[in-house]
């Protein structure tokens, strides 16, 4: 659809996500299959906030942190994966101009959001395990707000730049977005003029929130590696690897597949293979979190027992 022409372009007024298929029997199995694990996804976080919020042994900075992280997984799958079930039932795939930018934005702003929070959670395993006399002192509830306020303003303030540059591109058609939903790059690719300068301010985001904050991550586990190589014994050793495993996985989840998306130039844009790859990230991710969290950890265990009754 087209915005009436003025003297010398048209705008595009909404887009057209292609999705995954065309075929009605093979989008009606991916209706399934989605609508699985989004209910999967929203029930699992939904469970950890609630039983973070209900036990008061698990009032503590880490479960604080987690309880802020499977509020974004809830974001990133509630963001995208709603639109594009109604699409995978629907002739209609179009999404207005206005909507696109919204989702775009708020997409992004949960992504980099998430980026810098694992910093956060990086830090807090650094102090319990290497400062663990003084954790309660350090971490005060005071500095963990202060750091969780950090997070999402970072967040929702690159993602504003990201989108506006993205979004005030001129768009003169083609409208149709080889994408399930607005994806920046995907999007991009559609402007009706030159992208490199765009490009080069992505790629300056990517590394502020993205490069720089695993960079660190790295270098807090380094330090916590050698700390728990001091410790007399195995036992303790053990435990204090096992409260690292769980953050290390998600981390490696989550970074791999956004490093390979947006570390890398325009010319090596793959439609297929990047959906494929922002479907993991954003829709299996966000399950993986709560699985990986519930099964490895016993307090939540334990809170999940209490608060059933048992």
């Amino acid at each position: 659809m087209w915005m009436p022409p003025g003297q010398n372009q048209s705008w595009v007024s909404e887009f057209i996500l292609l999705g995954f298929s065309s075929d009605p029997m093979t989008n009606r199995t991916l209706f399934s299959a989605f609508l699985l694990l989004f209910l999967s996804s929203v029930l699992g976080n939904g469970l950890i906030i609630t039983l973070i919020c209900l036990d008061t042994h698990l009032h503590t900075p880490m479960y604080f942190f987690l309880c802020i992280l499977s509020l974004l997984d809830m974001g990133y799958v509630t963001t995208t994966v709603p639109q594009m079930l109604v699409h995978l039932l629907s002739q209609s795939q179009t999404i207005s101009f206005a909507a696109c930018w919204l989702q775009m934005y708020v997409f992004g702003a949960v992504g980099l959001t998430e980026c810098i929070l694992f910093v956060v959670m990086a830090f807090d395993r650094y102090v319990a395990i290497c400062y663990p006399l003084r954790y309660t002192v350090i971490l005060s509830w005071g500095l963990c707000t202060r750091l969780s306020a950090g997070t999402w303003a970072c967040g929702f303030f690159f993602s504003l730049i990201h989108t506006f540059f993205t979004m005030r591109l001129p768009y003169c058609g083609p409208n149709m977005v080889n994408h399930y939903f607005c994806e920046g790059p995907s999007v991009r690719n559609l402007a009706c003029m030159d992208t490199h300068v765009i490009e080069m301010v992505d790629l300056v985001i990517s590394v502020f929130m993205v490069v720089a904050p695993l960079l660190i991550i790295v270098a807090s586990y380094i330090r916590i590696a050698q700390a728990i190589l001091k410790l007399k014994s195995m036992q303790a050793r053990c435990k204090a690897f096992s409260t690292c495993a769980s953050h290390l996985t998600v981390i490696t989840f989550f970074y791999a597949p956004a490093t390979y998306l947006y570390m890398r130039p325009n010319s090596s844009y793959s439609p297929e293979q990047d959906k494929q790859v922002s479907l993991f990230y954003n829709v299996f991710t966000a399950l993986l979190n709560p699985v990986v969290y519930s099964l490895r950890n016993k307090d939540m265990k334990r809170a999940f027992l209490k608060v059933m009754g048992r």
